[in-house]
């Protein structure tokens, strides 16, 4: 049993490290010392390999780990973004082969050059990719992300309505999404507890200098407001040693303060040397000896955030940010009446045992639209009722009666059964558009549908059967005789 597994099963705390791998010799050599001392502060330190996440030129998870000896420890990364069922298969076999058994898998952040109204780009979306991992390795450790950091209902309750999915689907933890609000931490551990199937939870953790906010401010997904900018800027102002040594402070009471509440560990990011690796330990020490009760760690954590002259940090986006248990939005009238509209037609020309369905059914099932020109003119016509009414792409396996008659295809990643985790107040991470689940979340909610939003595993579309009419399919006999 590898030793992430163990400390999961056993509930002792462990220290995940983020490694972008790199074709960096100095990096390569940096890491294997931190790899060789193994632990943090006495937690295990075990290596965990990004992916896709830098530069182009970087390495791939199994290519990082490689370099690094192959360490049984390692927790591989895979993200979707662009990827087909074949290609999380293939990075399976080859995991197998170098005797590598721990995933976590994320839908992925926005491909590089993936831009809405070009070529679509479709990801292999975390609840799909769980269920096809857990069916290939029933015995290893798979993980999944949560974001809990949302200020909206819609965008908010839609990150936990899938994270219900992904227990479903398989996942054995989750890690969540780097962030800085107590709250939201403790809101997601509340969250889990309620669940039928529980599991553990490690979060991530990183050193917050001035510039990397400034960077990660655009980040989506990461929540840093104004007000911590403007403190980490003030820090700097006093000397640099001076807000070096706060921002360490902070990061070594935020890991004290998640194993106070209960997280299982963290996942480190920014930590590159051995050095700065021992540095963080000796913090840790200190805030550890002297933190005597997680109450007394929330004062300790509010007064790490100000400082005389600076405004009061708030780590939400603004002041009228939603918490779990208030339920207030209700989906538009516009939203309703065309669930209303969608939900009839599908219940008169989709139901399989009305005259009406029947008919349409028997119909689109002969064998003349099978192939050739036929089956084009069929996929033509889909298209040209459906595209107008809900952006339908023709994915060749339709999927509206489960998604509130909101189509996946409307989200520039394609997901289907949830968000991603870098919506921003609803709005989508590309900018351009509110969220197509915060719309779906609405209209569940409005129509006492949101159970199936947690329920219903949506599998993946492989890109050989898109672009073709669904109906068909739908409408296919599925002999249920017993055998003899």
């Amino acid at each position: 049993m590898s030793a992430l597994k163990q400390a999961l099963n056993e509930g002792h705390f462990v220290c995940v490290l983020e490694v972008v791998p790199q074709q960096s010799p100095s990096r390569l050599a940096s890491l294997a010392q931190i790899l060789q001392r193994g632990h943090l502060a006495g937690w295990p330190l075990l290596p965990a390999f990004a992916d896709r996440v830098g530069l182009h030129s970087d390495l791939s998870p199994l290519e990082g780990a490689d370099a690094s000896g192959n360490p049984a420890s390692s927790l591989l990364h895979f993200s979707g973004k662009d990827r087909e069922r074949a290609d999380l298969i293939r990075h399976i076999a080859s995991m197998k082969a170098q005797g590598l058994n721990q995933l976590l898998l994320l839908s992925g952040d926005r491909l590089p050059g993936h831009h809405p109204g070009q070529k679509p780009v479709r990801y292999l979306e975390s609840v799909p990719a769980l269920q096809i991992a857990r069916e290939q390795c029933p015995d290893w450790l798979l993980g999944a992300a949560l974001n809990p950091f949302k200020y909206r209902e819609e965008e908010g309750g839609a990150q936990y309505l899938k994270a219900q999915k992904k227990l479903l689907a398989g996942a054995d933890f989750f890690t969540l999404q780097l962030g800085f609000d107590a709250a939201k931490h403790r809101e997601a551990q509340t969250w889990m507890a309620a669940q039928p199937i529980s599991r553990r939870m490690m979060a991530c953790v990183m050193r917050l200098t001035e510039k990397r906010a400034a960077v990660l401010q655009n980040v989506p997904g990461i929540v840093v407001t104004d007000s911590m900018r403007e403190l980490l800027s003030k820090e700097r102002e006093v000397s640099p040693d001076y807000a070096s040594a706060r921002t360490l402070e902070r990061m070594a009471l935020q890991i004290v303060g998640l194993q106070w509440m209960g997280y299982a560990g963290v996942h480190v990011s920014g930590v590159h040397t051995l050095d700065e690796l021992l540095a963080l330990e000796q913090a840790i020490t200190v805030q550890r000896d002297s933190v005597t009760s997680l109450a007394d760690w929330h004062e300790r954590w509010h007064a790490s955030w100000q400082m005389p002259g600076a405004s009061p940090v708030c780590f939400a986006p603004d002041t009228d940010a939603w918490e779990m248990g208030q339920s207030n939005v209700v989906a538009t009238r516009s939203e309703r009446l065309r669930y209303t509209l969608l939900s009839s037609v599908h219940e008169q020309f989709f139901n399989r045992t009305g005259w009406l369905g029947k008919a349409f059914g028997w119909t689109v099932s002969q064998p003349l639209w099978k192939s050739g020109v036929a089956a084009r003119a069929l996929h033509a016509v889909e298209r040209t009722l459906k595209r107008p009414l809900v952006g339908c792409d023709t994915c060749g396996h339709c999927r509206l009666q489960d998604t509130l008659y909101v189509c996946p295809e409307t989200c520039p990643k394609g997901l289907a059964n949830g968000p991603c985790g870098g919506t921003r107040l609803n709005r989508c991470e590309f900018g351009d558009r509110e969220c197509v689940h915060s719309v779906k979340y609405r209209i569940a909610k409005s129509v006492d549908q949101l159970p199936v939003l947690a329920h219903t595993l949506i599998p993946n579309i492989e890109a050989g059967n898109r672009h073709r009419s669904s109906w068909p399919e739908w409408f296919a006999v599925v002999d249920s005789t017993p055998e003899k």
